[in-house]
């Protein structure tokens, strides 16, 4: 896909990877972009790159704004390889360049990259003059990495936003209000969900240094740029409502795996009993969704119920997986259930209590059933 201006002095020069199905251990079924963004002031900064296999893609859609050799200054907001891989080629093109980061960034690209690159380390506050255009550096650690910080476009309220705000979906067009609010606020949830959420802390923090700041743009380094005041708006606010754990008590979601059918009626039976006290209900069938399905619901549901057979004396293999990403990604305050049909031993209920509990939730009475319910 060819640069795409966001405005006269500021372009999108990075890729579209249409084909990627995984990420981080979720499911990404829209695929996503590697965003990389060009300002063109007296001095040129290039922020942030691709994935190494899509190096020759965004080194094209500089060529087609600039000569790369005019770089002036390199920006790496994060040294995952989605968001570096291409640094390599950027510092070849343009060597006199100083690639700007933070301690941790400069820690971490010199071990994936080079300790001999011209580093300039910048911490929050700190700004880059371009001459007609300032830059200005905010650290966001743990957001997801220690590394993390975001830029800031001075007099054109630009945030360029790292993975905050960020959404894994490869579109034709590179802006929210084309693709549609709706489907790119979805798309921002599942993102959070799967990525982001066991950081709420450190997003809070991010949010409360980032609010003295114009945010007339949010562009992320996945997905589509954010651009229309009331969509910016209601961003903002749904990250404060993730960040700060504000959940749902009119959502629950069951996930389940079953085996000859007995969990799965269970499964239905509960389904029917919280819809009787006006509680939503999402059913995530483990036979037909990836663990990572469930976590987009997740995000916003006071009452998740567990539910497996036993076998082999413990769960169903996708049981077992998905408590262990549920227990990483660590949702706060919820309220679960375990549940399970057994036939002579009946271990499952037993451990999906124990990952729930070490997942700090709050624990129902566990529904159990011999063989048929």
């Amino acid at each position: 896909m060819p640069a795409v201006q966001l405005n006269d002095h500021v372009y999108w020069v990075g890729a579209v990877d249409a084909d990627v199905r995984e990420f981080h251990g979720y499911q990404v079924p829209y695929g996503t972009t590697y965003n990389a963004y060009l300002v063109l002031g007296e001095k040129i900064a290039l922020i942030d790159s691709v994935k190494a296999p899509f190096t020759k893609v965004m080194m094209e859609n500089i060529a087609q704004v600039i000569d790369p050799a005019k770089i002036d200054y390199i920006v790496s907001n994060h040294v995952e390889p989605d968001h570096s891989g291409a640094l390599a080629a950027a510092v070849a093109a343009a060597p006199n360049a100083p690639v700007i980061t933070t301690a941790n960034g400069k820690k971490g690209l010199s071990v994936y990259y080079s300790p001999d690159w011209n580093y300039q380390v910048v911490k929050t506050g700190d700004t880059l003059s371009l001459g007609n255009y300032t830059l200005q550096f905010v650290a966001t650690p743990m957001v997801h990495w220690p590394d993390n910080m975001v830029t800031y476009l001075q007099e054109d309220g630009i945030l360029f936003s790292n993975d905050a705000f960020g959404q894994h979906q490869a579109t034709v067009s590179r802006f929210a209000d084309e693709v549609g609010a709706k489907t790119s606020l979805e798309r921002a949830r599942d993102y959070y969900a799967n990525i982001v959420m066991p950081f709420g802390t450190q997003v809070n923090a991010a949010l409360k240094a980032l609010g003295g700041l114009t945010l007339n743009t949010i562009a992320p380094s996945h997905g589509v740029i954010w651009r229309t005041p009331d969509v910016i708006s209601a961003l903002l606010a749904k990250y404060a409502d993730w960040a700060n754990n504000r959940v749902r008590d009119d959502l629950a979601v069951i996930v389940f795996d079953t085996m000859w059918g007995s969990t799965e009626m269970l499964a239905h039976r509960l389904k029917d009993e919280f819809e009787a006290q006006g509680v939503e209900v999402r059913l995530i069938d483990l036979r037909e969704n990836h663990i990572s399905r469930a976590m987009d619901a997740l995000l916003e549901a006071k009452y998740i119920c567990v539910g497996s057979p036993t076998l082999n004396r413990s769960v169903m293999p996708s049981v077992a997986a998905f408590l262990c990403y549920l227990k990483g990604l660590a949702p706060k305050g919820r309220i679960g259930q375990a549940f399970g049909s057994h036939g002579w031993s009946g271990e499952a209920t037993g451990y999906i209590e124990q990952m729930l509990t070490e997942a700090k939730f709050e624990l129902r009475e566990k529904l159990v059933c011999v063989y048929r319910p």
